[in-house]
């Protein structure tokens, strides 16, 4: 019996041997995330420009790349409303923004001297917010949606 008792150790301690072993070399293996310091920053300076406030409906910070386009559809309820877009980047990068595929948009700079963007929109029901990065490297978005008062 003691045979037995010891041949079940062994193989529980070669189980369990196995299953550290395991979890070192997976955790070994994972693909390391490297943060950008620069959109840590960027990230940082347009949450400032554009800081949460009681009264708006959403907000979000979206990191982009350089060269591409998106687009940010949100639910929301129909009414009159006051759109807020700040970016921030390198030196001389901006961006393109629109409501929808009818606004060919307005132009922001996100390096430098800026305050964030502010426009009206009356939206049936959908926030269509169309995004273009026209520089090479990539920038961080927030925008912030209020209700109009009036």
């Amino acid at each position: 019996m003691s045979g037995e008792r010891g041949r079940g150790a062994v193989l529980y301690a070669l189980v369990a041997l196995i299953l550290v072993v395991g979890v070192w070399w997976w955790w070994r293996a994972a693909p390391r995330q490297t943060a950008d310091d620069r959109l840590v920053a960027w990230r940082h300076s347009a949450e400032q420009l554009l800081p949460d406030v009681g009264d708006q409906e959403l907000a979000n910070t979206l990191a982009l790349e350089g060269g591409t386009g998106h687009e940010e559809v949100v639910d929301v309820e129909q009414g009159d409303f006051l759109i807020s877009v700040v970016c921030a980047g390198d030196d001389g990068s901006r961006i393109r923004v629109g409501l929808g595929a009818g606004d060919s948009g307005r132009d922001l700079r996100c390096s430098g001297s800026r305050t964030p963007e502010v426009f009206s929109a009356g939206l049936s029901g959908e926030l269509h917010l169309r995004v273009a990065v026209e520089s090479p490297g990539p920038i961080v978005l927030r925008y912030a949606l209020q209700r109009s008062k009036g």
